[in-house]
Parts: structure tokens; sequence; C-alpha cells
């Protein structure tokens, strides 16, 4: 979808949240920021604390943001936890769900994320995919709402936190063998599907060689209860470079699929290998991300 044409409908959306229907007529008049996203995709959380600040400084200005959720894992279809997704990072403007990709298509998207800035004509003026870019995309919002005003202060913490570039040197890299391009070691008794792998009994690890400062891995559970997991680097506890969904020990609980942030170094980085072991069957490894 190319600049300077027209905002496809939101029709083929399969529900919505935070609001009813958004349909052209409900937006007429008003300036549009279309955010495609999905719930575990890690570069989509370092953009939202932007999006999230844009919302809500702009929208007396006459600023409606859009996000459309397309699922990109399977269990991303799943409505509760898009909406725990939705309330963890406090997203208060229309969602539209997207699970049978027809928004997505309608705007011929490729990307996640994905912003479209629309006019109050309806006509999309610029488009921007991935991250970055954020004092551009800003301005291009305050153009097309007629305003001009120091740009909002956006930090992002925890997991929104911006990636250290400099230091990372490691690909996005799949599990499954429908994408799986770069190698990661598993041990015990795995199923590799097409999307993931499966942990058949307890026990069983993944290990993977990195650079950078974060090391995230998309989980799922086929299980109802927690599943326990230890998380090692270079062999030990990661004690203050655990992540935030790991303590000083290693230990964490698998227990909704999301993005789990496994390390965050604080200290000098260098290459290093993380294990996680799984201590119950059921596990389901999708994709591991850094930062």
């Amino acid at each position: 979808m190319f600049a300077g044409l027209h905002m496809p409908s939101f029709d083929r959306a399969t529900g919505w949240l935070n609001s009813e229907p958004v349909t052209s007529a409900s937006l007429r008049g008003r300036v549009v920021l279309v955010d495609f996203w999905t719930l575990t995709c890690i570069n989509w959380l370092r953009t939202e604390p932007y999006v999230r600040a844009w919302s809500r400084a702009y929208r007396e200005d006459g600023l409606v943001v859009v996000g459309v959720h397309t699922p990109e894992f399977s269990f991303e279809h799943q409505l509760e936890r898009v909406r725990r997704a939705v309330a963890e990072r406090e997203i208060d403007y229309p969602v539209a769900l997207d699970n049978d990709y027809g928004v997505w298509t309608a705007f011929a998207n490729h990307y996640w994320p994905a912003l479209y800035f629309v006019d109050r004509d309806g006509v999309i003026r610029d488009h921007h995919f991935g991250e970055g870019r954020y004092e551009q995309s800003e301005r291009v919002i305050q153009q097309l709402l007629g305003i001009d005003r120091e740009l909002v202060s956006v930090e992002g913490i925890g997991v929104e936190a911006a990636a250290d570039w400099a230091q990372l040197r490691t690909p996005e890299t799949y599990l499954g063998y429908a994408r799986g391009e770069q190698f990661a070691g598993l041990a015990g008794e795995w199923t590799i599907g097409r999307e993931q792998v499966v942990l058949d009994r307890p026990g069983g690890s993944i290990a993977y060689r990195f650079h950078a400062r974060d090391v995230h891995l998309v989980l799922s559970s086929r299980r109802r209860d927690p599943i326990p997991f230890r998380v090692r680097l270079d062999g030990e506890a990661p004690g203050a470079s655990h992540g935030l969904d790991v303590d000083a020990d290693g230990n964490g609980f698998l227990r909704d699929g999301r993005l789990y942030q496994l390390v965050r170094q604080g200290d000098a980085i260098r290459e290093r290998t993380v294990e996680i072991t799984f201590l119950a069957a059921g596990a389901e490894a999708y994709a591991f991300t850094f930062g």
C-alpha cells in the first residue's frame, strides 16, 4: 500500500477490542495512524511506547490510532492472549483483531510493525516499517494535524527498551522447520513442527550461541499448569544478567504464550551461550530474538 492511495476499510476484521468496529465513516475528518502488530514481536514491543505516547499526546488534536493485531504464530489467534497483551501494554485505542489476515491483505502489508499515516481525507500520506524513525514519524503526525510543537519524550522500559544496536550481532532465529535457518542445539526428546519445537519429556533443553545484550524466546505451553524452567549463561546462573522473566538463579515459569526475556546483560557484552531447560513436558518454543 503506497502513499497517495485511500486507506482501505477495516470491514474484514474478525473482532475489536477497546471500541465498537471502526469504520471509514467514523474516521472521517480525523488523522489516523494504523499500527500493524503481533503480541510476540520484539520489534513491535520496542515501538509501542512511541505509538502509545502519540495516541495520548495528540488525541485531543484529532489523531486516532488504530491497532491491527495480525497474528504471526497460531497461538496468537486466541482472544484472551491478545486481550492480556493490550492490558499489559496499557493500550487504550481501538484494536482490530485480524485473525484471517483480511485487513493485512487489504493494506497489502508484509511487516510487523508497520505504520500507515492517513490524512483527514482518508489518504495514506506516509508509511514506515520496523523500528526507528520516531522523530520523523511524529513530525508527520504533526504536519497532518496542522500543529507544530515540541516532540513527546519517550523512554521504553523493560522489554520495551530500545535495543543496544551497537552490540546486536545475532539475528532472529526461528526454531520450527518452516523458517529455521540458524542452528539452535536441542537436547532431550523434542518434536520439530512447522512453527515450533515441542518438548515431549521433562528435562529437554535448547542452547544457543549469541552476541547481544538481551535474549528473548517466544514460548507457549500445552499444559494448564505452569512449566518451570531454568536458564544458564555459559553454564552458570545468570546472576545480575537475568532477564525480566528469570530470577538471578535462572529460575522462571512458562505460564502463557508470549515473548519471554531470558537475559539482559548489564556488564561488558560478549559472545556467550544461553541454555534453557524445561522441567516438564509440553513447552513450545518458537523463536529467539535479541536486543
